[in-house]
């Protein structure tokens, strides 16, 4: 059981993660930045971090030999995305130190469930209503003012996929069936004042490190842009800080979190909902990895194994990170590298995933960009605009 293995994990030894996307790439680097060595578990042969780990396993995430062999490898395990089954990391925790919990996991993974655990521990969601049938959408309260909506497939889906909006019952079902009638929720379409998450790594005694707020900008579902540094005014920061970073900090506690988490929030009205919980380091937390002297993953791996965590030190607090996706390479319906060399620059830094192929709507990589000190938060969104469209146009 956990509660008897050590609980300092020391260089070199392995450490496991769950899915080898950019997220477990990252991971890895700052694994093997601290000494420790790193096996990926993940089916798809192009792994970007299986290509940099010392040992890639691939395999279905449901195969309990391939399972054996990860535990027979490593001393812990943790996972870079939600949709690992739970039940994969239920086996694993058996034997093994797991972090997050595979309860934790399966809390987040369902929508359903994600937002019954929020009622519960009294923190604010939008309005919605759950559709596991058509008898539910029958029954739908005409006085609730669902509509228009977004219906979401409870489990599975990410960055815009497994989402279609409907404005009546009609388009609702419709949009139920296209779903194959699996669970789903309604969420009421909100219009949002602004996008922001907070992400929060919590060690195996308790402690908690808060990152600062990243404002976020998406386009089709998608993150588009991160920022530090808010256009807003200093007392709704420290009005809105005294109400979302404590309720963050009750749901990583009431799901006895250990590892890095972020939670999504809506800003409407100068009032807060939660929009989903990560159980993984999220998008706009890449922003860390230039703007902090202790990224977000490192985090992950302190956690992981067992360590106290690091403050992040903000070294630079008017940073924007622009995602890269794969329509990049296919400007002019012909696909072409983009030409990154003409971006470089002071406080620019681009980062690729090593991702085998582009493809409409993936992340391939991001840029940050560095506020410099005799900057302000605008001129720093500006050379933001200028780098998207020098990309776009060269």
């Amino acid at each position: 059981m956990q509660s008897k293995l050590k609980k300092v994990i020391h260089p070199p030894e392995f450490l496991g993660i769950l899915g080898g996307g950019q997220l477990g790439r990252f991971f890895t680097i700052a694994a093997q930045k601290m000494g420790y060595s790193v096996v990926v578990f993940d089916p798809d042969k192009q792994s970007p971090a299986g290509e940099i780990a010392e040992k890639h396993i691939c395999k279905p995430y449901n195969d309990l030999k391939a399972l054996d062999e990860l535990k027979a490898s490593c001393s812990a395990v943790t996972t870079e995305f939600e949709n690992v089954p739970a039940e994969t990391l239920k086996y694993l925790e058996k034997d093994i130190i797991v972090r997050p919990s595979s309860k934790a996991i399966s809390i987040a993974q369902n929508r359903i469930k994600e937002k019954d655990f929020l009622k519960k521990c009294g923190i604010p969601v939008g309005p919605y209503v759950v559709i596991d049938s058509i008898e539910s959408i029958n029954n739908i309260d005409e006085k609730l003012s669902i509509f228009p909506g977004i219906l979401k497939i409870a489990e599975f889906g990410y960055d815009g996929k497994g989402q279609i909006h409907v404005k009546n019952k009609t388009e609702l079902e419709a949009a139920f069936k296209t779903f194959n009638s699996v669970p789903c929720t309604l969420e009421q379409k909100l219009n949002l004042d602004c996008e922001f998450s907070v992400v929060l790594a919590r060690s195996v005694d308790g402690e908690e490190i808060v990152y600062p707020t990243f404002w976020n900008s998406h386009k089709s579902g998608i993150l588009e842009t991160s920022s530090i540094g808010p256009l807003r005014t200093e007392s709704l920061i420290a009005s809105l800080n005294r109400r979302f970073i404590p309720s963050t900090r009750t749901i990583a506690r009431e799901l006895n979190y250990i590892g890095v988490m972020a939670v999504e929030w809506f800003l409407v009205n100068d009032g807060y909902w939660v929009n989903e919980i990560a159980p993984r380091p999220h998008n706009s937390g890449h922003l860390s990895i230039d703007a902090c002297v202790y990224n977000q993953f490192d985090q992950q791996v302190l956690a992981l194994t067992g360590n106290d965590l690091k403050q992040p030190e903000v070294e630079f607090p008017k940073s924007v990170m622009l995602n890269i996706l794969g329509d990049l390479w296919f400007r002019d319906g012909a696909q072409k590298e983009p030409k990154f060399e003409m971006i470089a620059g002071l406080g620019v830094k681009l980062h690729l995933y090593g991702k085998a192929e582009p493809r409409i709507g993936r992340k391939m990589g991001h840029v940050t960009i560095l506020g410099l000190r005799e900057e302000s938060h605008e001129d720093v969104l500006d050379r933001c605009e200028s780098i998207s469209k020098i990309l776009w146009e060269n």
